[in-house]
């Protein structure tokens, strides 16, 4: 009996070590970490909601970018944090659905290091081509392509991203060769693209978007089911005869596996509330992303049932990273 009550005393005592945490949430900056370079889209959508965020609740909020490594060294770093509500990653599919299927061994596991928090957006992808680039549709790139087996580059953000995928998945649909350039993100890529250096570029719309509207590149497809409201004169890959590329990327909040309820609740709150404010709301779909929202659950079921989708893509393309 007394075994009972020490027992129940202890559990009533961390109860309330988590609680007094909880309302006293929180007590310095917030880290979210962002696995791509600053000035690309998910920089963008992360500081958006950072900024939303301190103003509505006075929280600071800081964003923290550490690239590399197809997204690995942010997600282990994250995964790795202590569990205590102040550090988070907007991760997206291509980090913890992706990587999990492209390499052979990860430091961590995002299924049992991380907890999902918050789904927030999705974007497509879209390739583009430099503004005076010969190339005007994507049946032009697959004729060259077809001409000039391996000698048309094209860049992506990265080793085993969505637009990697994707441009593995055209390649094998279409019978072409493409020379496949790396980049850790678009801040670097999109010189190379103007300048000549790449013939052409795949990234999400709410990275490429300005650059388009400023008539730097030109786009050619995108990879939805549809067309894009912010894209209304681009076909769809599978309009273009390209079938099987209907994929996008989703963004989604995760901490620390073992963060306290409370505070994984409380964010989860808070981020549906922020992603419902108008300017908020109306800034995001302007980028050409989909806001989602919703709860933990959601977005951990939503990692779970693209990684199975995925899964014999990513065999069927052929794609592994060591």
């Amino acid at each position: 009996m007394r075994t009972l009550v020490r027992i129940s005393a202890i559990a009533l005592a961390l109860v309330g070590l988590a609680t007094a945490h909880a309302e006293t949430y929180p007590d310095r900056p917030i880290k979210i970490v962002v696995p791509f370079p600053a000035g690309g889209g998910t920089d963008a959508l992360t500081r958006q909601l950072a900024t939303a965020l301190t103003s509505k609740l006075n929280w600071v909020v800081t964003v923290d970018n550490k690239p590399g490594a197809g997204g690995n060294l942010a997600l282990d770093n994250v995964a790795k944090a202590k569990p205590d509500g102040y550090t988070f990653v907007m991760a997206q599919t291509d980090n913890v659905v992706l990587n999990p299927l492209l390499y052979a061994k990860l430091s961590y596991d995002p299924v049992k290091d991380l907890e999902a928090v918050v789904p927030v957006a999705s974007g497509a992808a879209v390739l583009v081509v430099r503004a005076d680039s010969p190339y005007k549709t994507l049946a032009d790139v697959v004729a060259a392509a077809k001409a000039k087996p391996g000698q048309l580059t094209i860049a992506t953000p990265g080793t085993g991203t969505i637009a990697h995928l994707v441009n593995q998945i055209w390649q094998n649909a279409s019978g072409v060769k493409f020379t496949h350039v790396p980049y850790r993100g678009m801040a670097q890529a999109i010189p190379d693209l103007i300048g000549g250096q790449v013939d052409m570029y795949m990234g999400s719309i709410p990275t490429l978007l300005a650059q388009i509207e400023g008539g730097k590149v030109r786009p050619l497809g995108v990879t939805m089911a549809k067309r894009s409201p912010v894209l209304p004169n681009v076909p769809t890959y599978s309009e273009s005869g390209i079938r099987g590329v209907e994929l996008a990327s989703v963004w989604g909040l995760l901490a620390p596996a073992g963060t306290p309820k409370a505070i994984v609740d409380r964010w989860n709150t808070e981020v549906n509330a922020v992603l419902k404010q108008p300017d908020v709301h109306d800034k995001i779909i302007a980028t050409g992303a989909d806001l989602i929202g919703g709860s933990p659950k959601a977005l951990a079921d939503m990692n779970a049932a693209e990684r199975a989708r995925l899964a014999p893509v990513v065999h069927d393309a052929g794609i592994k990273l060591d």
